[in-house]
């Protein structure tokens, strides 16, 4: 039997020595139960369903691209900027960057990125094909060159994003 001694002067503390594998046999582990569920037609549930949020949802993450007219407030990002507008890290923007013709910064002397109004929306459009379609690069290179198509159907995703945001708005407002 091995005793444990207590740094504040109490009793030792007795332990048992080391078990066996056999004497380690452990209990199968059982699933927590599943937390009930309130029925579908009470108080309960209704209040406990999220609420729509008006920021823009892809199939991977959320982005706080403004608007076209704040957009355009401004001539320049830098590149940490447009890296929080998406959620990523600067180096993907750098990557994005080095592998997609579209996107053509300005670097000032110290070489620091400054990203045009058009390169943020290029940037969106390659978000959207890279993290929300799931095309790899060469597959996202590829349907960017076909170009006119590519952005039609793209501004008219978006514009079906902008309806359904402002008629959960409308929803949320009436409710």
């Amino acid at each position: 039997m091995l005793h444990q001694l207590d740094i504040f002067g109490g009793e030792p503390i007795p332990h048992s020595e080391k078990k066996s594998a056999r004497e380690k046999k452990e209990k199968p582990v059982q699933a927590p139960a599943p937390a009930p569920t309130p029925a579908l037609n009470t108080v309960e549930a209704k209040n406990t369903l999220e609420e729509p949020t008006t920021t823009a949802y892809t199939g991977a993450a959320f982005i706080d691209v403004p608007d076209d007219e704040a957009l355009y407030s401004k001539m320049y990002y830098p590149i940490s900027d447009v890296a929080n507008m998406f959620h990523v890290n600067i180096s993907l923007i750098r990557f994005w960057e080095k592998e997609f013709d579209i996107l053509k910064p300005r670097k000032n002397r110290k070489g620091d990125r400054l990203f045009r109004p058009e390169d943020v929306k290029n940037l969106k459009l390659i978000y959207f094909l890279l993290k929300e379609k799931r095309y790899t690069i060469e597959g996202a290179k590829s349907f960017l060159k076909k170009g006119k198509k590519v952005n039609e159907q793209f501004e008219t995703i978006e514009l079906l994003k902008n309806i359904k945001s402002m008629l959960l708005e409308l929803k949320a407002g009436l409710a």
